[in-house]
């Protein structure tokens, strides 16, 4: 296997892990508070240590997204936006890694 066969396939793992490892914490979320983005909404910021990762998610989220609109040759963002909006940064990074690394 070469070095970017390699890397492809690093980023798909994490890009799947990013996926499914979130989707748990939030299924698990909603299962016990409901579908109700107020609470989720508070308890984002319920404390700070969850607010200190909040925060730091949504400036990275951000710098990422500049990113993207930046490169010239690069994936088109919106999809990886998207991701990132709804299951988070960690799959949307290393889907967009690995999509950019195929091309």
């Amino acid at each position: 296997m070469n070095r970017q066969t390699a890397y492809s396939a690093i980023y798909l793992t994490m890009a799947v892990l990013g996926a499914v490892i979130p989707v748990i914490f939030f299924a698990n979320f909603f299962l016990v508070e409901g579908i109700d983005i107020i609470v989720f909404a508070q308890a984002i910021f319920a404390n700070g240590a969850a607010g200190g990762f909040a925060a730091d998610l949504f400036i990275s989220s951000f710098v990422f997204w500049i990113y993207m609109f930046s490169r010239e040759n690069g994936p088109k963002p919106w999809l990886f936006i998207g991701l990132n909006l709804l299951i988070g940064l960690s799959l949307a990074l290393p889907a967009y890694l690995w999509v950019s690394h195929k091309s």
